[in-house]
């Protein structure tokens, strides 16, 4: 019996350590970032760095997406940038797509 209550312990604390990371909707609002849009731009996703996008003052990373690669998006847009009017006059999707990728921050002024 004591075996038993010892094993499932260290089971439900391994379940709990492995659990995915909080969502975004989840995060804690301390730990999200703000950034300057000249410090925005240093997230550009070139040369390793992660990528990041601000859409309507949110900062999203897009680093580990898909349709981001290096930072690029479909060859015409590059990451470390404020995309708001890009998104609104230029892409093919609305802002629904901002859902795939984590919400990480806001941009603030200068």
């Amino acid at each position: 019996m004591k075996l038993t209550a010892i094993l499932t312990f260290f089971l439900v604390f391994l379940w709990a350590c492995s659990s995915e990371p909080a969502t975004p909707e989840e995060r804690d609002p301390e730990d999200y970032i703000y950034l300057t849009l000249e410090e925005l731009a240093q997230f550009d996703g070139l040369e390793g760095r992660d990528a990041y996008v601000a859409i309507d003052g949110v900062i999203y990373d897009v680093t580990n997406s898909s349709q981001w690669p290096n930072g690029m998006h479909r060859g015409r847009v590059q990451a470390g940038q404020d995309l708001t009017t890009v998104l609104d006059t230029e892409a093919t999707h609305g802002r629904e797509m901002l859902s795939r990728v984590p919400k990480i921050g806001y941009l603030i002024d200068d």
